[in-house]
């Protein structure tokens, strides 16, 4: 693990504090600065009064629910990543951990370097990496500061739909498959017929493209989606 993520500080939201505690050492092995809270509301006041690059959160909470956490949190713009870690293993648990603006799910019991990988794949899709600016013609993504402009205008994007624009531009001129953003994005395997993907490109086109004569956001079809960047 690189200096950089070193100095990640993660909040790690667990009821069962053998189990947190367990984590944290595993955590602090990997260089990580690692805080620890073990009911919702504590939780929910230090995610909002302090700077974490990630948050790790359970369902099954004292006070507050792992859910009502996550919802209060981005209905708050609180756009820092969330990886929900739950024995709560049912398909409907993690799709409504998903759209609440989860970035991964990983069910409980779960091997520890599978974890970490999570971890790394969405601290890489949040930007934690040297680059901060991505562009795209005159579509500018700024990581570090989380705003998005096209030419004069500013561009006001959820959680999830910054993560897709993300994925898009960090990946423009690429035909991407619904699976594939997916996984990346959601960091889950969809069940097949789910329309998620779609609903969401549908979110970011209307966004991105809608007032701009130059549509940058193709749909290729029988295959998935392509930003497509001529500058």
């Amino acid at each position: 693990m690189d200096s950089a993520q070193r100095k990640i500080k993660i909040l790690l939201v667990e009821d069962e504090k053998k189990l947190a505690r367990s984590m944290e050492r595993q955590l602090n092995r990997q260089g990580f600065d690692v805080e620890l809270a073990f009911d919702g509301g504590d939780a929910e006041r230090k995610a909002l009064n302090d700077q974490f690059g990630l948050i790790i959160l359970d369902l099954g909470l004292p006070v507050k629910s792992g859910l009502e956490v996550l919802q209060t949190l981005r209905s708050r713009s609180y756009a820092t990543p969330v990886l929900i870690v739950s024995a709560r293993d049912q398909v409907n648990d993690r799709v409504q951990g998903l759209r609440l603006g989860a970035d991964d799910y990983l069910p409980k019991p779960f091997d520890s370097n599978e974890l970490l990988a999570r971890i790394e794949a969405i601290l890489r899709r949040s930007g934690s990496s040297s680059i901060s600016i991505l562009k795209a013609g005159d579509l500018v993504m700024d990581l570090v500061n989380r705003t998005v402009r096209r030419g004069d205008k500013t561009i006001s994007l959820s959680p999830r739909e910054f993560a897709l624009l993300e994925f898009f531009l960090r990946n423009k001129n690429q035909i991407l498959t619904r699976a594939r953003i997916a996984e990346q994005v959601w960091g889950y395997t969809f069940e097949t017929g789910t329309n998620i993907v779609d609903v969401y490109v549908s979110y970011v086109r209307e966004a991105v493209d809608k007032e701009f004569p130059k549509k940058l956001i193709q749909t290729i079809h029988g295959q998935g989606f392509m930003l497509q960047d001529e500058s």
